[in-house]
């Protein structure tokens, strides 16, 4: 059964930074794409960052290009995954929920968008304010 809890969330003053995690359990990151996608109140929900399984790389949407890095850790058995999302220098405008979410690779390097994504956390909170 595919999990995925997010933790980290909090509140920052702007110019901080916070690591957000996501425990991944019940599939193999070699075989799933995963992403961080981020929903400010009113807003649509908006893809921060990725890393595709088919091509092993990692995404960023341009607004935290340079600020934000995706990575993660596995489990010796495979079976219990780590997923990170490390944000520096964060801004006022970034308060929002942060989700994790997993789909199955084939979709291609394209993996900012919603498509596919059919595994979710619950979300964490930050909050950025002075």
């Amino acid at each position: 059964q595919v999990q995925l809890a997010e933790s980290g969330g909090g509140s920052v003053q702007p110019g901080g930074s916070l690591r957000l995690s996501c425990a991944a359990s019940g599939f193999t990151l070699d075989y799933y794409d995963i992403a961080w996608f981020r929903q400010a109140a009113g807003e649509e929900r908006e893809g921060v960052s990725c890393r595709s399984s088919s091509f092993g790389t990692a995404y960023y949407a341009d607004a935290v290009k340079g600020r934000f890095t995706i990575s993660h850790t596995i489990s010796r058995d495979n079976t219990k995954n780590t997923v990170y999302l490390q944000m520096n220098s964060q801004n006022a405008e970034e308060t929002a929920v942060y989700y994790c979410a997993a789909r199955p690779r084939g979709y291609g390097s394209r993996c900012l968008t919603h498509l596919g994504y059919i595994y979710w956390g619950q979300g964490t909170q930050v909050t950025v304010s002075s």
